[in-house]
């Protein structure tokens, strides 16, 4: 019986031991993915949770890529037939149907084009485009200020949200690809642009969507910093309270873990989080990226891990190359919070403390037991 105690606190001296040694910090456990592909300069990322794989865009190759957690790049679909040097933005998966829905943009010099593409994700490669649909302007200056159809998000019925940064609107495309304007909000125009807005996005309005299935859009603005939520049925928009302004605010991804946004710009991460289903939230924590990077697209993979892409694009449409020309190499790198870390410790807390007590129960009946046991032995 001595042994059998003598065993017990050494478990109990090891786990503790254990618990109270000092953590690797967090950016040390961070998944990175360093990945070759020359001159792709991807504004684009998703996951696609079928093919257990990210999946990026391209600056003028008319190409979206496969990109494994080891940094393998694979070419998934190359579309000839997109105008030369387009520029595929936005990109999501329609999981439910097995397709990648991608914005298309024409950048200056060539002639305005914004469209939806989708491609069948059972077939791949260039043939497996199932439609290309034009996205409809509104009348009237569409040559002075160009459309720009910039991120896209998808309910479980197929139809896509594909948000307009330069007018100000979210265009709806149906699953067999018939595009119209779907929501107008004057509220996306009544907000002043930031003061520290800068040059790179003063004119970006709506960028980053997301769908959430209880019916509603959540979209950010990036040259204001807001957050609106758009009723999917009617357009109506509202404006989501918080606690800051995402200023620069680009991508949008959701984890379905807890319901959590996450919002990345050049040159941070936002986690956001709502009790109230989106008329009020709260940003609780901001983790500083990397700037150099130019980080536009966020995504939350396996196990609700979230992923923030280092595109470089603006080095790619500004043409401000090294000495040895087009980059080759970019990252795909996982973003901790290290408030949530810090909340995972405490019930680590937690639940050792309940082990103890446990313990000290058990060992306590133990005792009983020889004592009783003695008793009728003597």
């Amino acid at each position: 019986m001595k042994s059998t105690r003598s065993r017990s606190y050494s478990l109990l001296s090891i786990l503790f031991t254990a618990l109270l040694l000092p953590n690797p910090s967090s950016s040390t456990n961070r998944h990175v993915i360093n990945f070759r592909s020359p001159a792709l300069y991807p504004e684009g990322l998703t996951w696609d949770p079928a093919g257990q794989h990210f999946l990026v865009g391209s600056l003028h190759t008319r190409t979206i890529h496969s990109v494994s957690d080891a940094g393998v790049v694979q070419t998934l679909i190359s579309d000839p037939y997109l105008p030369e040097n387009a520029t595929i933005l936005g990109i999501t998966v329609d999981s439910s149907n097995r397709r990648l829905l991608a914005a298309i943009h024409c950048l200056p010099p060539l002639p305005p084009c914004s469209a939806l593409a989708a491609y069948d994700l059972r077939t791949g490669g260039g043939g497996g485009r199932i439609f290309l649909s034009p996205l409809p302007s509104l009348p009237g200056n569409d040559e002075i200020v160009r459309d720009v159809a910039n991120d896209v998000a998808v309910d479980y019925n197929g139809n896509a949200y594909v948000t307009n940064s330069a007018k100000n609107f979210i265009w709806k495309v149906s699953r067999d690809g018939t595009a119209a304007i779907f929501s107008r909000s004057p509220l996306f125009n009544s907000q002043p642009v930031a003061a520290d807005a800068d040059a790179s996005f003063r004119d970006s309005g709506l960028n980053g969507i997301v769908y959430n299935s209880k019916g509603y859009l959540l979209v950010v603005q990036s040259n204001t910093g807001k957050m609106f939520k758009v009723d999917e049925e009617t357009g109506t928009a509202r404006m989501v309270v918080l606690n800051g302004d995402m200023v620069a605010a680009d991508g949008v991804a959701r984890r379905r873990r807890d319901g959590t946004v996450v919002v990345v710009s050049q040159r941070k991460l936002w986690f956001v989080k709502s009790h109230d289903s989106w008329g009020e939230g709260v940003i609780y924590d901001e983790v500083e990226l990397d700037v150099e990077g130019f980080p536009t697209a966020v995504t939350v993979a396996a196990r609700d891990r979230v992923y923030v892409l280092y595109g470089r694009v603006m080095e790619g449409i500004m043409g401000s190359y090294g000495e040895g020309g087009e980059r080759e190499w970019f990252g795909i790198e996982e973003v901790l919070s290290e408030k949530e870390s810090g909340e995972d410790k405490i019930w680590i807390y937690v639940l050792v403390g309940l082990g103890f007590a446990y313990f000290c129960f058990w060992r306590f009946q133990m005792k009983n037991l020889i004592t009783n046991m003695d008793k009728k032995t003597t």
